[in-house]
């Protein structure tokens, strides 16, 4: 494996190489396959210091695709081995980087007109052409007076369906998307799969506004081009990194009476919402009634949470009307909890505060949850990076509700003397706990290794001196022989005289520099710079503790977040050790 090791630190990057692999073996590229939209060198960011992304390795052995250029594409996961696999078909194009394929979904269109009568095919036609532009805000409309039933209206923490299992505080993919009730969709994912993303939504009816990644403007208008004519979707390409992925999964959902704000750490491909029982994935939502005076002072006061999202948002690309229309909503209930974001690029100025780790300390801070206590980090991850005990001290301090300036002082010290990377290791050694599963966890899950092609960290990684190998738990989930692509950080206080709650933190983010960022000093200025190469967004979940001491006083611990969060892995796992006789499941290898 020496030829791949040259990822420079990007487990991204090194996630797209093992999904390229993966599909020499399986030969599978069909359209009904999902898509992964190309997340390399876009080539529009002028930042100076963003042209030093780390290059991808050749591929000896060239994936066969339409072009000539890599642009892997995800193979849907196989059901069981004894499930025989579909034959390979010609991969898609155009807007086949999400795959919607014009021309057979104008003849399906056109075959199912003809079997109707031409009184019943008239209104429908009208109304698809007054479709044809989409509402790009969520206006609001007449007030329900017989009032509205909100099915999450102080939110919700749920584990993804998975075929084959009971149902208990879970979720399908239906009940998330209600398509009946569904008139706009803006959603966005690392991993598509267009045919079944479209049958989960009524697209004849549902305005929808795919925020996407493309290499480059080309690209951009082949997929808006062949965008089906009795389809409403428009397209959002945030700026992109030279080396970084658009790994954040967000959905706003507009129904009439409500918003829904989505928050999953599974991709719109069916095997993460549990259609193949082989994996699964955790999702945070909550419903916002609209206000019935969008002018009124109260409506306009978004919080924290709201603020973030709209933040996030604009640096995406979103069009400012459908942004500003999110004061048509009550986040009231909402400012329980923190949208916390990653966004692409380099951020000086005060704006480093906002996003990454820093902007993780930010709102950990800001819902009262800091402290200089000891805290315990039970962090699950489907996919690691390069790690170290630098950056692992990042993500601690970051839940302390430091904003990044701490290991940021130490680091840049001038002094050898006041940087203690022994300190640090002893102090995290017995508070940091990572979820990641084995090699043998993987080969007896019920997918076995066909399942894993999202789940990945590099051998050469692993076997650096510097990783923290003592801090790995094998990962197993509590239903049994299931995968976990979930990323579901737990931080609790082990201070006895410690009365703050616990706190959870899910989304789309790994442990990974590329994930949370690096705080560097700007050249010239000097001043932190936070440079981040992938989007990303997730959600803070405060959780209280079942019992409390009189004076309040009671140290949290993890069983306190059963009662809110569905942790889904057996804590606190098996550890791997310092030994290397246990593996972790190295996908580049198999």
């Amino acid at each position: 494996m020496d030829g791949l090791d040259d990822f420079g630190g990007d487990e991204d990057a090194a996630l797209r190489y093992a999904i390229a692999l993966s599909l020499q073996d399986t030969g599978n590229s069909s359209s009904k396959t999902p898509i992964e939209i190309e997340s390399d060198d876009d080539g529009d960011d002028d930042d100076d210091d963003l042209d030093k992304g780390p290059k991808y390795p050749r591929i000896t052995k060239e994936p066969e695709f339409h072009s000539g250029k890599l642009e892997p594409q995800i193979a849907s996961l196989p059901k069981p081995s004894s499930v025989s696999q579909p034959s390979p078909s010609p991969a898609p194009s155009g807007l086949a980087a999400l795959g919607l394929d014009r021309k057979k979904m104008e003849e399906e269109r056109l075959a199912r007109l003809r079997k109707r009568k031409a009184p019943e095919s008239e209104p429908e036609s009208q109304g698809r052409r007054q479709r044809q532009k989409l509402d790009t805000e969520f206006v609001v409309g007449p007030a329900n007076k017989s009032g509205v039933h909100l099915p999450y209206p102080k939110g919700t923490v749920k584990k993804t369906w998975a075929k084959g299992f009971p149902r208990k505080d879970d979720i399908k993919i239906e009940e998330v998307l209600q398509k009946d009730e569904l008139e706009l969709a803006v959603i966005s994912s690392f991993q598509w799969d267009e045919q079944w993303m479209l049958s989960k939504i009524d697209y004849k009816k549902t305005q929808i506004l795919c925020i996407a990644f493309a290499s480059n403007e080309a690209q951009q208008e082949e997929m808006k081009a062949n965008v089906p004519s009795s389809a409403t979707i428009k397209f959002c390409f945030p700026p992109m990194m030279p080396a970084g992925s658009m790994h954040s999964k967000l959905q706003l959902l507009k129904y009439p009476s409500y918003l829904r704000v989505v928050v999953p750490s599974g991709n719109l491909v069916p095997y993460d919402w549990g259609e193949t029982g082989v994996i699964e994935n955790i999702v945070f939502l909550i419903d916002l009634p609209r206000v019935d005076n969008p002018e009124s002072t109260t409506s306009t006061k978004l919080g924290l949470f709201g603020e973030e999202l709209c933040y996030f948002l604009r640096a995406q690309g979103l069009e400012e009307s459908l942004v500003s229309s999110l004061k048509n909503y009550d986040f009231s209930e909402a400012d329980r909890y923190r949208f916390v974001h990653t966004i692409g690029g380099s951020h000086v100025g005060d704006n480093w505060r906002r996003t990454g780790y820093c902007g993780l300390g930010r709102a950990v801070t800001s819902l009262g949850l800091n402290t200089t206590k000891d805290i315990e980090i039970d962090f699950l991850a489907s996919s690691l990076g390069s790690l170290n005990y630098d950056f692992l001290s990042t993500i601690y301090y970051a839940a302390q509700g430091d904003d990044g300036m701490k290991e940021y002082g130490t680091r840049n010290a001038k002094s050898g003397k006041n940087k203690p990377p022994t300190q640090t290791k002893i102090q995290l050694k017995d508070k940091f706990r990572i979820y990641f599963p084995s090699h043998d966890t993987v080969i007896y899950s019920r997918g076995g290794r066909n399942a894993a092609g999202t789940i990945c960290v590099q051998s050469k990684w692993w076997d650096s001196a510097s990783f923290p190998r003592e801090l790995i738990r094998d990962c197993k989930s509590v239903r049994s022989g299931l995968l976990i692509h979930s990323k579901l950080m737990l931080v609790c206080h082990s201070d006895s005289n410690e009365s703050k709650p616990a706190f959870a933190y899910l989304g789309s983010a790994n442990v990974s520099e590329s994930a949370w960022g690096r705080l560097v000093k700007e050249r010239g200025t000097g001043n932190p710079k936070l440079t981040c190469r992938n989007w990303e967004c997730g959600v803070i979940v405060p959780i209280l503790p079942r019992d409390l001491a009189e004076d309040g006083s009671r140290p949290s611990s993890v069983s306190d977040f059963y009662d809110t969060i569905p942790v889904p892995m057996s804590i606190p796992g098996e550890a791997y050790g310092d030994i290397k006789s246990r593996r972790p499941w190295l996908f580049l290898e198999h």
